[in-house]
């Protein structure tokens, strides 16, 4: 459990250095450069996120049970899964969308790991999925009172919603049939 806990601090950590410190992120990413700020940020990143997966993995070999969810709440998870693809599409590509969420990749966070924590209940999913959310939850209401940052991105266009939706919904797909297996081990909708 130990190196679970250490990932989601490091990964969280350094995803957390604008809510927390935004004055010295900015003061140091002035004084590296902007390459190696972005660099040094995404290795940390890597290696916290590295550590979640190897503790997770871990974690589930000798499981904790905290509470076991009736079969229902399986069923709505995958129903409140079902946007969490296209909104992450959405964040990086403006439309109606981007513009009506705001910010949709957070959203895409809450739902993920609030369907998870609905269709789990062992203490490694119960980290996992309440940390992100708990951050997730945080780090939006550290926006509202964040000066925002320009940042570039992709013009506004009406086809990026559909780009943004096709393209979440075929990625949520094979997820849901296969890989989800692959890379977790466990088939969301059993077999």
């Amino acid at each position: 459990m130990g190196v679970l806990i250490v990932g989601l601090v490091v990964f969280l950590g350094v995803h957390s250095v604008s809510i927390f410190a935004e004055p010295w992120r900015n003061r140091t990413l002035k004084k590296l450069g902007e390459g190696p700020y972005k660099g040094l940020y995404s290795l940390v990143s890597l290696v916290g996120l590295i550590l979640v997966i190897w503790g997770y993995g871990l974690a589930r070999q000798e499981p904790v049970v905290l509470y076991t969810p009736p079969t229902w709440t399986r069923h709505l998870a995958m129903v409140l899964l079902l946007p969490v693809f296209p909104l992450l599409f959405a964040a990086y590509l403006p439309g109606r969308i981007q513009h009506t969420v705001k910010h949709p990749m957070l959203v895409a966070i809450k739902l993920w790991a609030v369907a998870h924590l609905l269709a789990n209940g062992m203490l490694a999913d119960v980290l996992v999925f309440g940390a992100f959310l708990a951050w997730a939850v945080v780090d939006r209401i550290s926006l509202k009172r964040r000066v925002p940052r320009a940042t570039p991105e992709l013009p506004y266009r009406p086809k990026n919603d559909w780009v943004a939706i096709g393209a979440g919904l075929v990625v949520y797909l094979l997820f849901l049939v296969w890989l989800h297996r692959v890379l977790i081990g466990v088939s969301p909708i059993g077999g």
